[in-house]
């Protein structure tokens, strides 16, 4: 199926299934502050949570000078139940103040210079790289390293893996997209277990490889 994923992506963009409220939020930021503490909410936790605790994180402070101001104990409260709340609200409260004394209050723009920042790794830096600064990278979750690995496109074992497997192999111009689409299909077909695969828009390009814990 190598050669069909310009078809894939035109077949998923096509499909419009529908996206979680998160995933619109996300993909409407254009701010790459507000896209690096929403996606460290998101770790390990489902998008119905993240959602209503990232509106109510923002209802606190929607800048890192705003931020940095806030108790760790109020931002746990309106975060709270994100996994590792606690953990996450220091988190956020620590990489605000060094963007602030550090960076001069701006993000900084480099994958390298993001996963400095404790508890930031690669997907979460990719992704305030596409949706942040609208700069081509490619952010790997578990939607996409599952979709991909069993539509038989690559072969890897980890998301880290398949991040760099998919930057050989994957045109640049859908390294933006392609994370917005696999995570909407990882969520409504494509699912971890038993997915639809009756009712998948792209089973004909698909091998099918179902992978194991």
């Amino acid at each position: 199926m190598t050669g069909s994923i310009d078809k894939i992506v035109k077949t998923l963009e096509n499909a419009k299934q529908p996206q979680s409220d998160f995933v619109k939020l996300m993909d409407n930021f254009k701010d790459p502050y507000l896209v690096l503490i929403a996606c460290i909410l998101s770790l390990r936790t489902n998008d119905r949570t993240t959602y209503p605790a990232t509106l109510r994180m923002l209802r606190l402070a929607k800048t890192p000078q705003e931020m940095m101001k806030v108790s760790e104990d109020d931002l746990a409260k309106a975060i709270y139940p994100v996994g590792f709340y606690k953990n996450k609200a220091g988190q956020i409260i620590e990489l605000s103040k060094l963007i602030v004394e550090k960076y001069n209050g701006k993000v900084p723009d480099s994958i390298d210079e993001l996963c400095k920042f404790r508890g930031v790794g690669r997907k979460t830096a990719n992704l305030v790289m596409t949706l942040g600064f609208g700069e081509p990278a490619i952010c790997v979750d578990v939607h996409v390293h599952r979709i991909f690995n069993r539509l038989g496109y690559i072969k890897t074992k980890n998301p880290e893996e398949t991040e760099f497997a998919l930057r050989d192999k994957l045109p640049v111009k859908y390294w933006i997209p392609i994370n917005t689409l696999m995570v909407t299909h990882g969520q409504n077909v494509c699912k971890p277990i038993n997915p639809k695969c009756d009712n998948c828009p792209i089973a004909e390009f698909c091998d099918k490889i179902i992978l194991k814990k």
